[in-house]
């Protein structure tokens, strides 16, 4: 019985620091594409480190590219003017591309435009980050 609890734990383990990097991949992704929330991935694995892996919640939160995000956040500093303006910007060039090009069915033209305003819109909501100094 104790055998089957450890090997169960050792399972979850690996679970749940699989799931981690599958964030933090996506939270990667999510910096170069606009559709993909960059923050809440990383949140998510960070949670996903601090239950299986001390190290690699430690990675995260000191890696360069990654731990100021969930610093940021945590902090309530919010996103720096020139991340919203790349961002919304991106944004609205691919859907502009996709629907010019791509993306035939009219339902989807304003759809992608819903997600697109709805995104901007949040974008806009955060609180801008004043201060580029940390």
């Amino acid at each position: 019985m104790r055998n089957k609890l450890i090997m169960a734990k050792k399972i979850m383990r690996i679970i749940l620091i699989s799931l981690g990097f599958i964030c933090v991949g996506l939270g990667f992704a999510g910096i170069f594409l606009p559709v993909l929330p960059t923050t809440p991935f990383l949140l998510l694995s960070a949670a996903l480190f601090a239950k299986s892996s001390p190290r690699f919640y430690k990675w995260l939160l000191q890696n360069k590219w990654f731990g100021s995000y969930i610093h940021n956040f945590r902090n309530g500093k919010g996103i720096p003017v020139k991340s919203k303006v790349i961002a919304i910007t991106f944004l609205w060039f691919t859907i502009f591309v996709s629907i010019c090009f791509f993306i035939t069915n009219s339902y989807v033209r304003i759809a992608l435009i819903a997600i697109a305003m709805t995104v901007s819109i949040y974008l806009i909501s955060i609180k801008a980050k004043v201060n580029q100094i940390d």
